[in-house]
């Protein structure tokens, strides 16, 4: 196919970092490669489309961009979606759903607005053949989307189907686990993985929290060259110009050209929880991912396990938080002890709440002081919403990273972690 316009968007604070990851993976660069908000605008072919949904890990989807254009009123998106060729992406015979979104649109209903949109889209097919498909708003064979600004309107077609965080390996999973696309992003942000040059620091990794193991079996599957999506299905399968032959030969070069990165022979990448039902989760996951045999995941409460290597590496965690589950060691009571909603309550007065919060804040500074004594040398990330946690930790960041966990907003603290200072002996003095 000719050139074409892509959207892959992203979440807010890593469009720089997707950028970098899409001129690693194409080499595009100048016009054909434009970092915008909430994402980022390439020029590419239809090789291009498939290889960026089977190889990115910090895009949400790839939507292709089939029709632009000022709007005043719902007939407009209408007359907007009339004009589309439809009928050269999917056919009469597959059902098809709108998802719409909107900034600052001077429209009443964008329940109205979709309505028209998809009205135009089957009107189009109707005047063309005859024949109009349906909707389907659970499991359409093909997925619209269109964005309102103030006055301009964008419809694309999704190549992507399900979001790309699903990266098909996930089967085990606790409450509220963290999206593979922002584990890839704090992966980039904390420079242990550089998505322009698709490599790698080489000094060890290391979640103390791991849950059911997202973080490490990203890292696990960058480190073996995996691509991103080799385990799952894409919406572009769905659509008529789909070639089954260069799917095979786009995922069979992924294959050969999965090469490890030097020093991957040994493990480097390490997990552990204080839940081992969690553990036994992130051991499954990790066997789907392809990655078992580059991590290594035990349990134990994060207050008392030591170093995984003698190398000093990075520790990167998203540690518990608001409506999330406990920290894992509080009081030796697991992730599963905490109620949802807690700090909401304990904000209100509740007492049995306020006593998790505390909870929480005196594993901070426990875990604040076990690293102090065990873990001199080492870089810790941590994400949170609380601007407070440098605080509660004791310890001072040499830098912080905005970044957002869908609408939590949040920042990467990174932590230079030295030895503890040895109490001064008042006798010797």
């Amino acid at each position: 196919m000719n050139q074409l316009t892509v959207f892959l968007p992203c979440a807010a604070g890593v469009e720089g970092f997707l950028a970098d990851e899409v001129h690693g993976l194409t080499g595009l660069t100048g016009d054909n490669l434009l970092t915008v908000r909430a994402g980022v605008r390439v020029r590419t072919d239809w090789a291009g489309v498939l290889l960026l949904n089977l190889h990115c890990r910090l895009a949400q989807r790839v939507l292709i961009e089939l029709a632009q254009g000022p709007y005043r009123d719902p007939e407009d998106l209408y007359a907007l979606s009339m004009g589309v060729k439809w009928e050269g992406w999917f056919t009469p015979r597959q059902s098809f759903r709108i998802e719409l979104t909107a900034q600052h649109s001077p429209l009443q209903s964008l329940n109205f607005a979709t309505l028209r949109i998809k009205d135009g889209v089957a009107d189009r097919f109707r005047q063309v053949g005859g024949e109009r498909p349906s909707i389907d708003t659970h499991t359409p064979d093909v997925r619209l989307h269109g964005h309102l600004t103030t006055d301009t309107a964008t419809l694309y077609i999704d190549t992507s189907g399900e979001p790309l965080f699903k990266r098909g390996w996930r089967q085990d999973k606790g409450d509220a686990p963290l999206k593979e696309t922002l584990a890839a992003a704090m992966l980039a942000a904390s420079g242990w993985w550089t998505p322009a040059t698709r490599s790698v620091l080489q000094v060890p990794l290391y979640d103390p929290c791991c849950g059911s193991g997202t973080i490490v079996i990203e890292a696990a599957q960058i480190l073996l060259g995996l691509p991103a999506g080799g385990q799952r299905r894409f919406g572009f399968e769905q659509l008529r110009p789909f070639d089954r032959v260069q799917w095979s030969t786009i995922k069979n070069e992924a294959t050969r050209s999965a090469t490890p990165q030097s020093g991957s022979e040994s493990i480097t990448v390490f997990g552990s929880d204080v839940a081992h039902r969690m553990v036994d989760f992130a051991e499954r996951n990790a066997e789907r991912a392809g990655v078992a045999r580059a991590l290594q995941l035990r349990g134990g409460d994060a207050l008392q396990r030591m170093p995984p290597s003698e190398q000093p590496g990075v520790i990167l965690m998203n540690p518990p938080y608001g409506e999330r589950i406990a920290a894992a060691g509080v009081a030796g009571r697991g992730r599963e002890a905490f109620q949802s909603g807690a700090l909401s309550r304990a904000r209100a007065g509740d007492s049995e709440s306020v006593a998790e919060v505390d909870a929480g804040d005196d594993f901070f500074r426990q875990l604040s002081t076990h690293w102090k004594s065990h873990f001199a040398g080492w870089t810790a990330w941590m994400l949170t919403p609380d601007l407070k946690l440098p605080g509660k930790l004791r310890l001072k960041e040499s830098r912080r990273v905005p970044m957002w966990n869908g609408p939590i907003e949040c920042r990467m603290f990174r932590f230079d972690l030295t030895a503890r200072r040895p109490p001064v002996n008042q006798e010797a003095a």
